[in-house]
């Protein structure tokens, strides 16, 4: 966190949090009362004071105040960057180390970050990424292929299958706080 944050959370301990304003979409694009946050500093400074609670429950520390957010799928949204994987906030989010087909559409990645969704943009270079075990390609429905790997820098993960409403248990996170 900032350091100013720290120190208005000192001066200010008993300030009332904030809920409902403030929310995390599944390209991970902060939401202001349901409008894009298009201001950069802004954008930056949430994703800095960007954290969560013994609960799983996620909110950005807005000086003394805790502005609780709403999840939209999952507390990271990952993308490809130069690197390899990064956080809607800049961070690396480090090697997967498990992999989740959701709904047979999206692709989640347990990483070095938690569980993060991966932007719907990057999807078709990531699952170019999925293989048959004997690495071939699979067939264009991935929902009906009956075993499956992501295989992320020659290592090979099983491709696991969830549905949208068991990523929270997965990740230990809860969407509405």
């Amino acid at each position: 966190m900032d350091p100013s944050v720290v120190a208005a959370m000192a001066k200010w301990p008993n300030v009332p949090d904030c809920r409902g304003w403030l929310s995390l979409d599944r390209r991970g694009q902060w939401r202001l009362q349901g409008s894009p946050v298009r201001h950069g500093g802004l954008a930056e400074f949430i994703g800095r004071n960007y954290d969560c609670d013994g609960s799983g429950a996620w909110f950005m520390q807005n000086g003394p105040q805790r502005v609780w957010v709403e999840l939209a799928a999952a507390p990271w949204v990952l993308h490809l960057g130069e690197s390899g994987l990064m956080t809607h906030t800049g961070l690396a989010a480090g090697a997967p180390r498990a992999a989740w087909l959701v709904d047979g559409e999206s692709l989640c990645l347990m990483c070095g970050c938690g569980l993060g969704l991966v932007d719907d943009r990057d999807l078709p270079t990531l699952f170019e990424h999925i293989r048959r075990p004997d690495g071939s390609a699979p067939g264009d429905d991935l929902d009906r292929e009956a075993l499956l790997e992501f295989d992320w820098h020659e290592v090979r993960l099983p491709l696991q299958r969830c549905s949208d409403a068991e990523l929270p248990a997965i990740g230990g996170f809860r969407r509405s706080p």
